[in-house]
C-alpha cells in the first residue's frame, strides 16, 4: 500500500460536511456512549467471577475463559474492524459494532450453559472495535476547536468504563440475577445502536481497496496463541509445554504474518507505516501505560478485599471496593478538558510523557499510602489521572503519523497494544502475588504478603516511568514548507 506523504498524515481525505456546535457535541456524546458501553464489557462478570463454575456447572479452569473469552475477542477484533472501517465507512461499522453488542449480550442473557456464554461473551468482546473506530471518527466531524477534547473523551471511555462497571456489575449482581448484568447490556447496546445509526453523520471516507482476508486470519491466529498463553500461564504453569506451545506457536505466526503482510500490495495492517519512528514508539509506550492501567484495576480491589486479620487487608466487600474504585473511572474522564488543553499546548508528545509520569506517580503513592481505603482511592485517582491524559495522546499521535487511508486502521492496532499491555499486567501481578505469599490460619489458603502488593506497585510504576521515557524518543515534527494546507492542530498534535 502506498503511504500518503508526510505532509498529508493525519489530514482529512475528504469534505466534512458542516456541522453546527450543537450538532457537534451530540454525535460527540454519542460516540463517547458508545464507547464507553463497549468498554463496561471488560469488567462485566469480575463480580461473579468466583461464583461462574456453580452457575454455569462446570470447572474453574473452563469457566475462567469467561473472562478470558472477550480479551480474545477485543485484540483480534480491534485491527480488523480499524481496516473495515477504513475500506467502507467507519459509520456503517460502528452501527454493526453496536448490533454485535446486542446480539453478543442477548445471548448470554439466554443461556445457563458456559458454551453459549463463552460464544456471548466473544461477540462482546469484538464489539469493543467500535472505541478505535470511533476515535478515528470524532476527529473528523469535531470542530477544530472541540476536536482534542473529543479525542480524549472518547479515549478515556477505554479506561472508564473497566473501572465503571465493576461496582455498577457488582450492584446489579448482589441484588439481582446474574443474568441481570447481560440484559441491562442488551438493553445499553441497542440504545447505542440506534443513537449512532440515527444522530452520527454519514461521512464520505470509505477509501478503495479490499480486506486482506489472510492477514486477517493470521493476525487472529497469532494473537490468540500469545494472549491465551500468556492469560493462563499462570493456570497451567509457566514451564507446562500447553503454555508454551501457545505463546511461541504464536510468536512465530505472528512473524510469518509480519513477512506476508510487507509482501501485500493491500495489507491489513501496512507494517512499514507502522514501523515509522513517531507510531513505533508510540505503540511501545502503549503496551506500558496501558500495563500500568491494569496493574492498579488487579491490585487495588484484592488488597480492598483482604481481610483485617492480614494486619494490612481493608476487609471491603465486593460492592465497597468498587464504589472505593469508582471515583479512578471518573476522574478520567473528569481529566478530558485537562487533556484537552495539554494537547494544545504541548502536542501529543509532551501530553503522553505527562500522562506516563502521573501514572507512576500515582504508583509512587500507593506504595506509602496503603493503610486505608481513602488512601487507596486516592492513589487510584492519581494513577487514573495519568491514565486519561496518556490515553488522550495516543490516538492523537497516531493519527498526526499516518495516512487518512489507514486511520482506523492504525488507531486499532494502538489500541490493541494497549490490550496487550492489560494481558501482560495480568501475568505479571499474578505472579508477584502467588509468588510471595504467607498461611493466616492453619488450614486456610496461601494468601498474597504486604510485601507482594508493593512491590506490584513498583513494577508498575517502572513501568510508566519506562512508558514516558520511550514517548520522549518520538523525534518531534519538523516544520511544514510554506504553503502547506495540513491541519495546524494535526501538526501540533505530534508534538
Amino acid at each position: 500500500m502506498t503511504s500518503a506523504p508526510p505532509s498529508a498524515t493525519g489530514a482529512t481525505a475528504h469534505q466534512r460536511p458542516p456541522r453546527s456546535n450543537g450538532g457537534a457535541v451530540a454525535v460527540i456524546v454519542v460516540l463517547c456512549f458508545g464507547s464507553l458501553c463497549a468498554a463496561l464489557m471488560q469488567s462485566l462478570v469480575i463480580p461473579i467471577q468466583s461464583e461462574l463454575p456453580e452457575l454455569l456447572s462446570t470447572t474453574a479452569s473452563t469457566s475462567s475463559w469467561v473472562v478470558t473469552a472477550t480479551l480474545l475477542g477485543a485484540g483480534v477484533t480491534m485491527p480488523v474492524t480499524g481496516r473495515l472501517a477504513d475500506l467502507y465507512g467507519k459509520k456503517p461499522v460502528l452501527v454493526i459494532s453496536g448490533i454485535v453488542l446486542v446480539v453478543g449480550s442477548l445471548v448470554v442473557a439466554l443461556s445457563d450453559a458456559v458454551g453459549p456464554v463463552l460464544v456471548g461473551r466473544v461477540l462482546q468482546g469484538m464489539a469493543m472495535g467500535y472505541i478505535p473506530v470511533a476515535i478515528s471518527l470524532v476527529r473528523e466531524v469535531a470542530p477544530v476547536h472541540l476536536r482534542n477534547t473529543a479525542v480524549a473523551g472518547v479515549s478515556a471511555t477505554l479506561g472508564v468504563g473497566g473501572a465503571l462497571g465493576l461496582p455498577l456489575a457488582a450492584w446489579i449482581a448482589q441484588d439481582f440475577d446474574w443474568h441481570m448484568l447481560f440484559w441491562v447490556s442488551a438493553v445499553l447496546a441497542l440504545l447505542v445502536t440506534i443513537a449512532t445509526a440515527t444522530v452520527v453523520p454519514h461521512v464520505r471516507d470509505a477509501h478503495p481497496g479490499r480486506l486482506d482476508l489472510v492477514g486477517a486470519l493470521g493476525l487472529a491466529v497469532g494473537l490468540v496463541g500469545v494472549l491465551v498463553g500468556v492469560s493462563k500461564g499462570n493456570d497451567w504453569g509457566w514451564g507446562q509445554p500447553e503454555t508454551i506451545g501457545m505463546i511461541i506457536g504464536g510468536i512465530v505466526v505472528l512473524l510469518l504474518w509480519g513477512w506476508y503482510e510487507l509482501r501485500h500490495d493491500d495489507p491489513l495492517v501496512d507494517l512499514r507505516t507502522s514501523a515509522r519512528k513517531p507510531v513505533l514508539l508510540t505503540n511501545i509506550a502503549a503496551v506500558l501505560i496501558g500495563f500500568g492501567m491494569m496493574a492498579q484495576s488487579i491490585v487495588v480491589p484484592q488488597l480492598l478485599q483482604m481481610p483485617e486479620a492480614t494486619g494490612y487487608g481493608l476487609g471491603q466487600t465486593i460492592f465497597q471496593a468498587g464504589m472505593w474504585m469508582a471515583p479512578a473511572g471518573l476522574m478520567m474522564m473528569l481529566f478530558t478538558p485537562v487533556s484537552s488543553r495539554l494537547l494544545s499546548r504541548l502536542g501529543g508528545r509532551g501530553t503522553m510523557a505527562i500522562g506516563a509520569l502521573v501514572l507512576a506517580a500515582g504508583y509512587v503513592v500507593a506504595v506509602f499510602l496503603m493503610d486505608a481505603p481513602w488512601q487507596l482511592m486516592l492513589a487510584s485517582c492519581v494513577a487514573s489521572a495519568g491514565v486519561g491524559i496518556g490515553y488522550a495522546a495516543m490516538p492523537t499521535l497516531i493519527l498526526s503519523n499516518v495516512p487518512a487511508a489507514e486511520a482506523a486502521a492504525s488507531v486499532g492496532l494502538n489500541s490493541l497494544m494497549r490490550s496487550m499491555g492489560t494481558t501482560v499486567a495480568g501475568a505479571v501481578m499474578a505472579i508477584v502475588l502467588t509468588s510471595r505469599t504467607m498461611v493466616l490460619a492453619p488450614g486456610t489458603p496461601e494468601i498474597p504478603t504486604a510485601g507482594a502488593f508493593q512491590l506490584c506497585f513498583v513494577i508498575g510504576a517502572l513501568a510508566a516511568g519506562v512508558g514516558a521515557l520511550i514517548v520522549l524518543l518520538i523525534p518531534r515534527p519538523r516544520r511544514e514548507p510554506a504553503g502547506d494546507t495540513t491541519d495546524e492542530s494535526v501538526l501540533a498534535g505530534s508534538r
